[in-house]
């Protein structure tokens, strides 16, 4: 069995890679939201569960990613300077989080990611409509 395993791990690697590779700048974006809501979940459960040390781990990664996602901003366009506004405010709050271990704080971060998250998938369908009338 363990084999047999191993093969559907890796074919299952290979699926991730292909799709991250193959995504458009929009779909690894809506990704790095679903990571960060993902990470923030389980953060909250360790909490829960009184492993700090994995709660620790997983706001480390929200933390990359909000980190990756201010650094690749393209300030030229106005809408930039609000993504980093909420980013920072995201970073500042996340750091905050790790230090108390404090639930309620990733709790609200989660709510303000789905609400980003919701948004940006709302904006990609808007996108995909303007360019099938295109």
């Amino acid at each position: 069995m363990p084999v047999m395993n191993t093969t559907y791990q890796q074919a299952f690697a290979q699926y991730k890679n292909s799709k991250i590779l193959t995504a458009s700048p929009a779909e690894l974006t809506l990704m790095l939201y679903d990571g960060t809501i993902k990470f923030l979940n389980i953060a909250e459960i360790a909490i829960e569960k009184k492993d700090m040390g994995k709660a620790h781990d997983n706001i480390m990664r929200a933390e990359r990613i909000i980190d990756y996602l201010r650094e690749t901003l393209d300030m030229q366009y106005a809408v930039a300077q609000d993504f980093e506004n909420m980013y920072s405010y995201i970073s500042r709050r996340l750091i905050e989080a790790n230090i108390s271990k404090d639930p309620a704080i990733l709790q609200e971060l989660n709510g303000h990611m789905h609400e980003i998250r919701d948004t940006w998938v709302q904006v990609m369908k808007m996108n995909h409509m303007m360019v099938k009338e295109a």
